[in-house]
């Protein structure tokens, strides 16, 4: 298949499943602290260096959309990845930030913990607290006062940094709140060891690494909305590091419809995509930007943000094959089924299709035409054999069963033949003499 026909089917899938691809609005990546030098100071959940950045990962969905489950699988793989290691707190890190329980958080450096997650903070007995933007917060229990100082004790805590590089200070805001309905069935696959249960991926502490990327892990529950349903924020990640992040996630949601909900499968990568999967752009990080106006052939549905400068040259549609009559110089997007040849005029009108040629012309070169075609009442067959003769003229229905046999003794170059007693439906004329056969194909209306 040639590049220009995959990107014409891209722009037909895409138009066609607008309202599915919608419901992922965006990938928030937000930075949310920057480690300082008294951060560094803290030994006991194993260093974090100066500069690391903690950024956390949302999607931004269409209000009612509910999240089940991230993953990777043959077709798609869950990729994420920096330049530079992932920290993990040795003491108290977790693989899924579900795990945490509040008082936890406010010990050394655990609050900066790597791990994944649909949504959920902690685990806490009395109140469970799930992820929203700082900006979209009130308070916080994370740094400063509500931390023990780490290993060095440090005066006033851990976490205080406040420069504005990293917005909000987490003294101020942390991005933890709570919510009514709490999802569950948790589960978890592709992570841990099955048989240990120890995590050695880049959310685990046991091996340092910067890159996590498996065709077999999930985790899955319930269903989850963010904590503001309008919004719908949904946290999946937080990743500290002091490289440049990037991730290829895939996501399964529910979305409301008439008849209960409808399960949709997001994914990253258009490399194979299956029943019930939807590319989606956004969940490829860092974001390409590009031409995003269909109207262009620089149009490709693997931008998530717009480039105005790379939409070039304008989409001219029309028949590029040189051989056919109605040859267009001036396209640069060939549609193949408006391409009109002497006897094959893909059941257009070639009198209109090509209305330079002349009748003769016409005549001196084909063997058979059908005209008017469609037609309803009568068809006339023309034809240019020299010889004249007997001629045999047979009438075939769509699937080759003989309608109609005519012979005709001497005839003219053109013998009406009534087709009002037909069946609409496409047929096949065949006309036989001493030259050869030639056929045609016409439509009864």
């Amino acid at each position: 298949m040639t590049n220009v026909r995959k990107q014409f089917l891209a722009i037909l899938f895409c138009l066609f499943l607008s309202p599915v691809f919608s419901q992922i609005e965006n990938v928030v990546v937000e930075t949310y602290y920057i480690s300082d030098s008294n951060d560094a100071t803290d030994t006991t959940g194993g260093g974090i260096e100066i500069g690391t950045k903690t950024y956390r990962v949302y999607l931004d969905l269409v209000a009612g959309t509910r999240v089940k489950k991230i993953y990777g699988d043959i077709n798609h793989p869950l990729i994420i990845s920096s330049t530079q290691n992932f920290f993990n707190n040795k003491v108290d890190g977790q693989t899924f930030g579900k795990e945490f329980t509040k008082n936890r958080l406010g010990e050394n450096t655990v609050a900066l913990d790597t791990w994944i997650t649909l949504g959920q903070t902690t685990r806490n007995a009395a109140v469970t607290y799930f992820g929203v933007l700082k900006v979209n917060d009130e308070n916080s229990f994370i740094g400063g006062s509500n931390n023990d100082g780490g290993s060095e004790a440090i005066t006033n805590g851990l976490l205080t940094n406040n420069i504005s590089e990293m917005g909000i200070p987490l003294t101020e805001k942390d991005g933890m709140d709570t919510i009514l309905n709490p999802p569950n069935s948790w589960a978890d696959y592709g992570f841990a060891d099955v048989v240990s249960g120890e995590d050695s991926t880049i959310f685990g502490s046991l091996v340092s690494g910067n890159r996590f990327e498996s065709r077999n892990a999930g985790l899955l529950n319930s269903g989850v909305i963010g904590v503001d349903s309008l919004l719908n924020h949904v946290l999946v990640a937080q990743l500290s590091t002091k490289g440049e992040i990037a991730f290829e996630l895939n996501i399964e949601v529910e979305i409301p419809s008439l008849i209960g909900f409808q399960t949709v499968k997001y994914v990253a990568n258009d490399s194979l995509i299956g029943e019930g999967e939807v590319l989606s752009p956004f969940l490829k990080y860092p974001q390409q930007c590009g031409c995003q106006d269909a109207n262009y052939l620089e149009y490709s549905p693997i931008y998530a943000c717009n480039n105005p400068d790379s939409c070039r040259n304008l989409i001219v549609f029309g028949c590029m094959d040189p051989m056919a009559c109605n040859f267009s110089s001036t396209a640069n997007f060939n549609i193949q089924d408006i391409c009109c040849y002497i006897g094959d005029c893909n059941d257009l009108d070639i009198s209109i299709v090509c209305p330079s040629l002349g009748e003769n012309e016409i005549s001196e070169i084909e063997k058979l035409r059908v005209f008017p075609n469609p037609a309803t009442e009568t068809i006339n067959v023309k034809h240019s054999f020299t010889q004249n003769n007997e001629f045999k003229i047979k009438i075939l229905d769509h699937v080759g069963r003989v309608v109609s046999v005519y012979n005709v003794l001497n005839p003219e170059n053109s013998t009406a033949i009534n087709i009002s007693n037909f069946a609409p439906g496409i047929y096949f004329i065949e006309l036989t003499s001493k030259e050869g056969i030639s056929a045609e194909k016409f439509i009864k209306q």
